[in-house]
């Protein structure tokens, strides 16, 4: 194992990709004519966001293997980190690809989306419990000397966590900026804990931590490019890996609060307006609209929940 003072080694190396390829590959998606389309119903100032590049997750994704693979040999209990960020980054990839390539505004249909998921998840699933053994028991915040064995329904936990924090993932990227700052610091977090529990994937945390800063660059308000489905949902299998190589599934209701607080604001509104025949709670879901419609600027709204975000990964840190 290489000693602790060398984890900023990865962290740099990520930063230095991501923004030494930024130059590069933005102005490629321009080419492409990968743009970003705005909805009228959304907040007006969304409106001159049009034609801004999506699909810059693979920014996020190239600097984090690129970083990660000459640490695999070393620390093998990053390959299912990798998977399942590069599984969930694909099927993001084709959505952007099929929606901003070939213009076709719906993407990849609502069950090839969750088709695709589903897959992922399995071959996740099977390698962790075929290959590395795991249990699948989990740690409990604020009671270090207990575990939660769910047992025959460990498999079908994992794939509620995995799949639920990937679209809270997901739902969380709406704002410049957002979804980048918030994983900033959930993958610091998983960072801090893999070095303090000796878990053996802090390279692919750091690499997360250096991409994703060197990314913020070109996606802080105004945004040059956005990461897309493509980045999204990658960094949502990679928040639901971290976890579950750690036992820490129980820990993303608290440090990635802010995902979930996305996803069930759209639960929520969908099902009230369903309810009640076209009322809604909130302004508009995901809830960052929400703040932004109340009259929040989007920076107000990416420093309010990073602070937050911030806080909680304290907090679980005192739950361990």
């Amino acid at each position: 194992m290489i000693p602790y003072s060398w984890v900023a080694i990865p962290v740099i190396i990520a930063f230095v990709i991501s923004i030494i390829a930024g130059p590069f590959v933005i102005p490629f998606l321009k080419k492409l004519h990968v743009g970003q389309t705005e909805r009228d119903e959304g907040p007006k100032s969304h409106l001159k966001k049009s034609g801004t590049p999506i699909m810059g997750g693979i920014l996020i994704l190239g600097s984090v293997v690129l970083t990660s693979l000459p640490y695999v040999k070393t620390y093998p209990k990053i390959i299912p980190i990798l998977f399942l960020t590069l599984g969930f980054g694909l099927i993001g990839f084709l959505d952007d690809y099929i929606k901003a390539v070939l213009k076709r505004s719906e993407g990849l249909t609502p069950g090839q989306k969750m088709g695709g998921q589903i897959v992922v998840t399995a071959i996740f699933a099977f390698y962790l419990v075929r290959y590395l053994h795991m249990d699948l028991a989990m740690k409990i915040p604020f009671f270090p000397d207990k575990m939660l064995d769910l047992g025959f329904l460990n498999i079908p936990f994992l794939f509620f966590v995995v799949i639920g924090t990937v679209n809270g993932t997901n739902f969380t990227d709406g704002l410049d900026g957002l979804a980048s700052s918030v994983t900033i610091m959930v993958a610091t977090f998983f960072t801090v804990v893999a070095i303090g529990t000796g878990s053996g994937i802090e390279p692919v945390t750091c690499a997360m931590v250096g991409s994703l800063l060197g990314f913020l660059l070109f996606n802080v308000y105004p945004a040059k490019v956005f990461m897309g489905d493509t980045g999204s949902l990658a960094l949502g299998g990679f928040v639901a890996s971290c976890a579950y190589m750690m036992q820490m599934p129980l820990f993303i209701l608290i440090v990635g609060f802010i995902y979930l607080l996305e996803v069930l604001s759209v639960i929520i509104q969908v099902s009230y307006f369903k309810a009640t025949g076209g009322k809604r709670i909130f302004k508009m879901a995901p809830i960052h609209h929400h703040f932004e419609l109340c009259g929040w600027s989007e920076t107000r709204v990416v420093a309010v929940f990073s602070t937050v975000t911030a806080i909680l990964c304290l907090v679980g840190l005192l739950a361990l």
